[in-house]
């Protein structure tokens, strides 16, 4: 159980070794090739030591690499705000964002699916911007209203992966207790399970409600995240988020324990359609 940056240099050390094998280069012919010691490239395939998005660029060139989801993905792993001349939208907000949120956001970026339980709240890619505001206002203490509006807007940014070509494809299941819990009041909460309608009848949304009357289940212990990503399925990760940091789960058998913990999650909960009809009469009763 690691922090992200190392999860992500390791990671990412992993898929520059496979692509120099890929290459058919030894470690020592590929640091000839770029002009380095081939310490360093071991030091870097290994995760030991961190490595700067140059680098990783002349490493893609030198293998040859010319896919620009999987070029992209790599360069944010390695940090790099400014992907072809552009800024990551998230770069803005630095001085508002701890590491581990900025961490998060770049995966998620960079995420083709991503399976969420929650248990407590409702997603922050569904959240509606009055119920975002009242969770962060929940959540973090002291914020001034500069701050609060700030990280509202990123909450709210975030959501663009849902709308980009090709979209985020997003399965969440809903602890029934997310959607009782009252947020902001009950004007914010009934605009927020509406809100939740809308989503689930979207195609890259597939939403579904773990009733009360499922009784205890193997997500009680706490809500998860897990990103995929197309390009390789070797940087697939686990997410816990907690009150002040994330720890990530990187191991195989920690992906597959928790993907055939949301596999019997999706068993026990309601179908897509009738979470929607449930979700519906909660929101009529709001």
């Amino acid at each position: 159980m690691q922090h992200g940056p190392a999860v992500r240099r390791r990671k990412l050390g992993a898929e520059l070794r496979a692509l120099r094998a890929a290459a058919g280069l030894t470690s020592g012919e590929a640091a000839r090739l770029v002009g380095w010691h081939q310490s360093k490239v071991s030091r870097i395939e290994t995760g030991t030591s961190g490595v700067k998005p140059a680098d990783v660029r002349l490493l893609l060139d030198a293998y040859g690499v010319g896919d620009p989801q999987l070029r992209e993905l790599l360069l944010v792993l390695a940090g790099s705000d400014d992907i072809g001349g552009r800024h990551h939208w998230w770069h803005a907000y630095r001085g508002v964002l701890p590491p581990t949120y900025r961490d998060f956001i770049s995966l998620e970026s960079q995420a083709s699916a991503m399976r969420t339980l929650e248990t407590t709240v409702v997603p922050g890619l569904l959240q509606t911007s009055e119920y975002a505001r009242a969770v962060t206002r929940a959540a973090v203490d002291g914020l001034s209203e500069d701050q609060l509006d700030a990280l509202v807007e990123v909450r709210l940014a975030r959501q663009d992966v849902l709308r980009t070509d090709p979209p985020l494809r997003l399965s969440a299941v809903l602890d029934e207790a997310v959607l009782r819990r009252e947020v902001g009041g009950p004007d914010v909460m009934a605009c927020q399970l509406r809100r939740l309608v809308e989503a689930a009848r979207l195609p890259q949304v597939r939403l579904q409600v773990l009733p009360f009357g499922a009784g205890a289940h193997i997500g009680v212990t706490g809500s998860f995240v897990i990103f995929s990503f197309s390009s390789t399925s070797d940087l697939d990760v686990v997410v816990l988020d907690h009150l002040t940091s994330s720890l990530y789960l990187e191991r195989k058998e920690d992906l597959e324990a928790y993907t055939e913990a949301f596999n019997t999650l999706r068993i026990h909960a309601l179908s897509p359609e009738d979470s929607l009809d449930y979700i519906a009469g909660i929101a009529e009763g709001a």
